[in-house]
């Protein structure tokens, strides 16, 4: 069963990868650059201090960094653990899949941060404010997704890492989501 899984993930990863052509690998590389969200995150910042004020924004802030901080750190765990190799590092598929960027990243993949981190920030402020701007969690959403479709447009994660980081992620940026309003009503801030 496992290795029908497995089998199939490099299929659909093989398909979904061949589909990338140079004109959009721009696109994607961007996509895939942790620094392209900046002005997103500057946006968020600003949205959240206007509607939060200032100390319930450093909560924010502290609860953001510490939701990354776990998500960054149980991707590297479940890495490590499971040390499944990522695509462009797999013997069985590396010579005919396309890797759009000369460096591989690290040899194991499973499961991938970037989906994971998108997904926990997209998810916790699309929660935060889901009654206070009607389609900021839709906009946050399609990013996230985006961000987690480059990793295999590029080459560097199976569909399945891809996956995973984005469920671990939504949970994660949920449950901090419901922590941070639990610790405003606490704290009285």
């Amino acid at each position: 069963m496992l290795e029908h899984l497995v089998q199939l993930d490099r299929e659909v990863f093989l398909f979904l990868n061949g589909l990338g052509t140079e004109t959009w690998d721009g696109f994607w590389m961007f996509m895939t650059n942790s620094k392209s969200a900046i002005p997103l995150y500057l946006v968020l910042l600003v949205l959240t201090y206007r509607i939060f004020k200032l100390k319930k924004t450093v909560l924010i802030l502290v609860s953001v960094a510490l939701l990354i901080t776990c998500t960054d750190q149980l991707s590297n765990f479940f890495k490590y653990g499971v040390q499944r190799l990522r695509p462009c590092h797999d013997p069985e598929i590396s010579e005919i899949m396309r890797l759009v960027k000369s460096y591989c990243g690290g040899k194991f993949a499973y499961f991938s941060a970037h989906a994971a981190n998108s997904f926990a920030v997209a998810s916790f402020f699309a929660f935060l404010f889901r009654r206070r701007i009607k389609y900021l969690g839709i906009v946050l959403m399609i990013w996230a997704g985006l961000v987690a479709y480059s990793r295999i447009y590029i080459g560097v994660h199976y569909p399945l890492d891809v996956l995973t980081g984005m469920l671990v992620g939504a949970l994660f940026g949920w449950v901090f989501s419901k922590l941070s309003i639990f610790a405003f009503h606490k704290i009285g801030v």
